[in-house]
């Protein structure tokens, strides 16, 4: 078997192995399907080579062959003439990718067995095994390999609830020591270097050190310098990466937060306990104390997370106003109107935008819809509203605590809105109606007595708990531990309300900010909210605020029900300052900071800030970051001439010189030999040289013959001048493109990588045979210690 044969062959059973860890995440027969994918893509490859085909043509058709293949299973009603993939293939493609990632937002694994499914899993995995074999066997570096392999381990690793069995790693890393096994196999065939013991033959009997432990040291080392050197050459991932697509990592710190359509819950949670809190967006304008600033609702339960439930396309936002607030039966002509200019930071990703509710009209138009029964304002083309300034004008919908409590209980507002879970807890049921027992039904009563239950001291307000909204961990925060944070208050409420029939959903947004100067206000990271709207007939859907007052000082004014109807007997009317937007009070109160709650004192107020501040100067560094990490390989080239010119007469300075020639044409492209002897390499300069140059060449070439082979005393030529002519020579002679491609990225250069890689390999080498020797030393004394 030939080393091109053995080595994909290896990469095909490695890249089996590795997507064995993708199981907990897909089901059906993916893991089938990419194998016999893999198989005829490594097939094509060792065709392609037993051929001879230039290396470039080997991916390229490996490539074509994937897609044909692809295409026939998934996607054959698409094709041209039955076999050729065509514009309606890609379409296609392109419309179940993007449903299997909203799959996989949207639910948990495992997945189900569908197509789209299917095929994305497919796709990935068969992805991933021509690159695999593309960088073992085209490329040559298996040690490379393994970073794909790593890759699919830590998506489902980072996606999966609970995490990976410990087990699984190990069919990656078998399949990662079965290529570098190959990979080292076919390096002793060309009498490279060894990989499989390291014998040390001057004791009385061979010491060989275990190729096992030879590997995994190896393996362990790789790792470890990955570990440390990938954050510090990428110091934040673009968010996404791994995880939930647009909603990113986790809660760990970043450059700015994300709120995806798929999970905006999880990522309001992860958002908060980031520990940087950069600014969110700042706005102008609106009443004194500030505004909510909402980015969607949530009306879905299906009893393990609140999530949007499906949507039309959503109407276009034009120069009139938009749609009236549903269930507001009022005359809106009368309710105070305020306008805000909002100015949104470059942190801040979401494909909502922060606007008020109820939003009557606002300035985005292109690529921007609303949708009529929530008012939130969503990008139609993946655009995110980071970066944007808008203007806008909303409702300022205070009803009155009068009018709440005299809404007669109408329809309700959907089919949604009211729909609970088939399992619930009856203790849940219990616990609602012995809350609101004094309500005698009255839906506003029973709305303000579960606000003031949750409010009276008996819940902690913790960003420590895991984000989860689901019934068991509803049911376990309500009755058992009573510790959470917006998202679990938000939801506790909104469930107990459905419960009661009152119809009821959850907002997601943000937290009014701080005032920094004239009615200017800046808004942050940890100022995202959760909080539930309930629905009353003929005023429509009105926040409260069950958060406790540790995070959110007080709750608004109209739902507390002071002389409407009876009140809670568990608690008494708050006498807190009220929220923002509450009353008419000059300045909106600070939230008392609790144990556990996110530090806002420590960050000093600013304003929206400019393109600098918004990301622009990250940009900058990054960019700056980016030329520097380029210009490695010519700072490393000069530092290494200077060296080698600096160094007087002697056996090291000579043949230094004489590899500064050798790099120089290297970097030009010239074919330098390494078999050659001195004098014949002498004889090939002088045929690349001016007549001017050539005995400086062949004096240059003899002092290197001389101090390797005639064994001269300890004087040595001063060979510098006969260098530098002959290198200015060459350089004169190459043209334009070739210098400038030898300035900025000099071929040289990955000699010293191999040098280095090398000479760590040889170290390693030596620590082998020390285990060794230690190993044969105390195995001895074992035995005789046994034997006495």
């Amino acid at each position: 078997m030939t080393g091109h044969v053995r080595i994909s062959i290896a990469a095909w059973v490695a890249t089996v192995l590795g997507a064995l860890v993708l199981t907990p995440v897909f089901s059906g027969p993916f893991l089938f399907i990419s194998a016999f994918l893999c198989a005829a893509v490594t097939g094509v490859g060792v065709l392609l080579q037993n051929w001879r085909a230039p290396r470039v043509v080997v991916p390229v058709v490996q490539l074509v062959v994937l897609v044909e293949l692809i295409s026939l299973f998934f996607l054959r009603d698409t094709l041209r003439y039955g076999v050729v993939p065509w514009r309606e293939t890609a379409l296609a493609f392109n419309s179940q990718m993007v449903d299997a990632m909203d799959s996989i937002n949207r639910y948990s694994a495992p997945l189900p067995p569908e197509s789209h499914l299917t095929l994305f899993a497919a796709s990935v995995i068969a992805a991933a095994g021509l690159l695999i074999h593309l960088v073992a066997v085209q490329i040559r570096q298996a040690a490379w390999a393994g970073l794909l392999l790593l890759t699919m381990y830590t998506v489902p690793a980072a996606t999966v609830h609970g995490g990976l069995p410990a087990l699984l790693f190990v069919p990656p890393a078998v399949g990662y020591i079965v290529l570098l096994s190959a990979e080292g196999r076919t390096r002793l065939s060309r009498w490279g270097r060894r990989i499989s013991g390291v014998s040390h033959l001057d004791a009385a009997e061979p010491i060989e050190a275990s190729a096992l432990g030879q590997a995994g040291r190896r393996i362990g080392l790789s790792v470890v310098a990955l570990a440390a050197l990938l954050p510090a050459l990428i110091p934040s991932l673009p968010e996404g990466v791994i995880g939930n697509g647009l909603a990113g990592g986790g809660s760990g710190s970043g450059g700015g937060a994300v709120i995806s359509a798929g999970s905006p819950m999880l990522d309001m949670g992860k958002n908060l306990k980031r520990g940087d809190n950069v600014t969110a967006l700042t706005y102008t304008g609106g009443p004194t104390g500030g505004v909510y600033l909402r980015l969607t609702a949530l009306d879905l339960f299906d009893g393990n997370t609140w999530q949007m439930s499906p949507r039309t396309e959503g109407q276009r936002i034009g120069d009139d106003v938009l749609s009236a607030p549903p269930g507001y039966q009022g005359d809106l002509s009368k309710v105070p109107q305020h306008k805000l200019k909002i100015d949104v930071s470059r942190n801040f990703r979401s494909p909502y935008a922060p606007v008020p509710y109820p939003v009557r009209s606002i300035s985005l138009k292109k690529n921007w819809r609303y949708d009529a029964t929530a008012l939130d304002i969503v990008s139609t083309n993946g655009q995110t509203i980071g970066g944007q300034d808008y203007n806008l004008s909303w409702y300022d919908l205070q009803p009155t605590a009068q009018e709440l409590n005299d809404s007669v209980s109408g329809g309700d507002p959907d089919q949604i809105t009211s729909q609970l879970p088939r399992l619930r807890d009856d203790r849940l049921v219990k616990l609602a109606q012995q809350v609101t027992a004094d309500a005698k039904g009255n839906r506003y009563q029973q709305a303000a007595m579960l606000q003031n239950w949750f409010r009276s001291g008996q819940f902690t307000y913790s960003t420590e708990r895991d984000s989860a909204s689901g019934m068991r961990a509803l049911t376990e925060f309500l009755l058992e531990n009573k510790t959470g944070y917006c998202e679990q208050f938000a939801t506790g409420m909104a469930l107990m309300a459905r419960i009661l029939d009152i119809p009821s959903r959850v907002g997601i947004g943000f937290l009014p900010g701080q005032p920094v100067k004239d009615n200017e206000y800046v808004v942050r990271m940890h100022d995202m909210h959760a909080w539930p709207e309930l629905y009353f007939e003929g005023v429509g859907w009105v926040r409260f605020e069950p958060t406790p007052s540790a995070r959110v000082a007080s709750a608004p004014n109209w739902t507390n029900p002071l002389n409407v109807g009876p009140t809670s007997p568990t608690t008494a009317p708050t006498t807190a300052p009220t929220t923002p937007g509450a009353t008419a009070e000059t300045e909106a109160p600070k939230p008392n900071q609790g144990r556990n709650l996110p530090d806002e004192t420590g960050i000093a107020a600013t304003g929206g800030g400019n393109w600098f501040t918004n990301g622009g100067g990250k940009v900058i560094g990054l960019t700056l970051a980016a030329i520097l990490l380029l210009c490695v390989p010519w700072l490393v080239r000069v530092l290494t001439r200077r060296r080698r010119f600096s160094r007087p007469p002697s056996r090291l300075g000579v043949e230094g010189l004489w590899a500064e020639v050798r790099d120089t044409t290297r970097d030009l492209g010239l074919e330098w030999s390494e078999i050659s002897t001195p004098r014949q390499l002498g004889d090939w300069l002088v045929t690349n040289v001016p007549a001017e140059t050539q005995p400086a060449a062949l004096r240059l070439a003899r002092g290197v013959e001389a101090i390797r082979y005639a064994g001269q005393d300890d004087t040595f030529p001063d060979l510098r001048l006969e260098t530098e002519a002959v290198r200015k020579a060459l350089w004169a002679d190459a043209r334009f493109v070739r210098r400038w491609r030898a300035r900025l990225l000099p071929p040289s250069w990955r000699w010293y990588l191999n040098r280095g890689s090398s000479e760590a390999s040889d170290l390693l080498d030596e620590f082998d045979l020390l285990l060794a020797r230690l190993r044969s030393a105390l195995l001895p004394r074992r035995a005789g210690r046994h034997a006495g």
